[in-house]
């Protein structure tokens, strides 16, 4: 099945089981959460060499301890220069969000055309998505005027996208329509 999904992926007609789909589906998800992965080492290793290298730089406003238990370093003082640039994860999450949809749309389309209903039912949580994508880098710039208002648009954006997220996976899960419907027969 997930050989069928790569190779269908322009295909947005007829009809896909839960068999045929479930496997792709988990397949291209875990391949999102690689590249979430990768983007968040890319992040955090850049914030670890800026503080290794202030540490090394000014070892007066630096504390390191080094043990078999863990790694810490503690900075005294305001060091603006060293808070986390959020901007490589997010782009990299971003297009791996945005291959997986590429990657999934006929699939789900398929999926939701096994049940009776039209695709367009696997674009509603993508909207959310998007917002929530383009304020995070916004909300991690920091504080300001009007921080509060942000992460308060993105919690409430964020429960939305999920709540639209889990009624299309319920709609994904849900078993096929028997026999012949508007979009064709039982997928083979």
């Amino acid at each position: 099945s997930i050989r069928r999904g790569l190779t269908d992926l322009t295909r947005f007609s007829g009809r896909d089981s839960r068999a045929q789909f479930w496997p792709y589906a988990l397949f291209v998800t875990g391949l999102t959460m690689v590249a979430a992965a990768v983007g968040m080492g890319v992040t955090m290793g850049q914030v670890f060499a800026r503080l290794q290298k202030f540490a090394a730089e000014h070892p007066d406003q630096a504390t390191v301890l080094s043990g078999p238990d863990g790694y810490s370093i503690q900075i005294q003082g305001d060091h603006p220069e060293l808070i986390m640039d959020f901007t490589p994860m997010v782009v990299i999450d971003s297009v791996a969000v945005a291959a997986a949809v590429l990657l999934l749309a006929a699939a789900v389309t398929r999926r939701l055309h096994d049940r009776g209903r039209q695709g367009y039912w696997g674009l509603a949580p993508l909207p959310f998505l998007a917002v929530g994508l383009s304020l995070l880098p916004r909300v991690f710039a920091g504080s300001g005027e009007g921080a509060e208002s942000l992460i308060l648009a993105l919690f409430f954006n964020n429960v939305v996208y999920l709540v639209l997220l889990i009624v299309l996976v319920v709609l994904l899960a849900k078993g096929s329509d028997l026999g012949v419907n508007r979009f064709g027969p039982p997928a083979a």
